[in-house]
């Protein structure tokens, strides 16, 4: 039997085989790492309170908040020279100037009767065409009489219900155009004033064609002269 001792591999030699520790390659790991301290999402953190900030400062609807019913002052600064929001929205639309015409003409018929009746009970009608025949005291009598029923029926009517017989029968009223209401004794006022006052002095007929039929061209509220002078507009019910 040998007395050798046994021999051993060398110090430096593994015996189970191991490998040396492999070293991570330069510039980081696997993007699935993990995070290193403090981080998140590579794209950052979302805004306090989440979502994505709308434009502009603030916070809300990016469109604004709708505008309120009727808007403000409809004689502002704003869309045609008139208020910063729409007066109309919420309101029916608008009446067409033509039936407008004919419910006019519907009123002047049915006051023109009783016109006709009470200059003839007071001796104030004047029928001669002839101009050397003309009482101008009892043309211009009936002129006025004419223009005071015009405007105490137009005035008397608007303020109750906004509606003329004529703009009821053919399903109109007049509006404020600042609220949509029905306008005030004062409002209703001023507005059959404009319109009928100047029948008794001159123009007659001619001044209440130019001052309604100015809706035809008036824009964007299709306002006659005397809706403008008392801040109304008529609208189909």
């Amino acid at each position: 039997m040998s007395t050798e001792p046994p021999q051993y591999p060398p110090p430096d030699d593994d015996p189970f085989g191991k490998q040396p520790p492999q070293q991570p390659p330069q510039g980081g790991g696997s993007p699935y790492d993990t995070p290193p301290p403090g981080g998140g999402s590579p794209y950052g953190s979302p805004p306090p309170g989440g979502g994505t900030p709308p434009p502009g400062a603030g916070g809300g609807s990016p469109y604004g908040a709708p505008p309120p019913p009727y808007g403000g002052d409809p004689y502002g600064g704003g869309q045609g020279g008139y208020g910063g929001g729409d007066p109309l929205a919420g309101m029916p639309p608008l009446a067409d100037s033509g039936k407008r015409v004919l419910a006019r003409i519907i009123d002047m018929i049915l006051v023109g009767i009783v016109v006709s009746l009470l200059s003839w009970l007071f001796g104030t009608a004047e029928y001669d065409i002839d101009p050397d025949k003309v009482n101008t005291g009892k043309s211009f009598g009936q002129s006025l009489l004419a223009a005071v029923l015009y405007i105490a029926y137009d005035t008397f009517t608007m303020s109750r219900t906004g509606q003329t017989l004529g703009k009821k029968w053919l399903g109109m009223r007049v509006a404020n155009l600042s609220d949509g209401a029905t306008p005030t004794l004062q409002t209703a006022l001023a507005r059959a004033a404009v319109l009928w006052l100047p029948f008794a002095f001159c123009c007659a007929c001619i001044w209440t064609a130019i001052s309604g039929g100015w809706s035809f061209f008036d824009k964007p509220y299709k306002q006659g002269l005397h809706d403008k002078a008392a801040k109304t507009v008529v609208v189909s019910v």
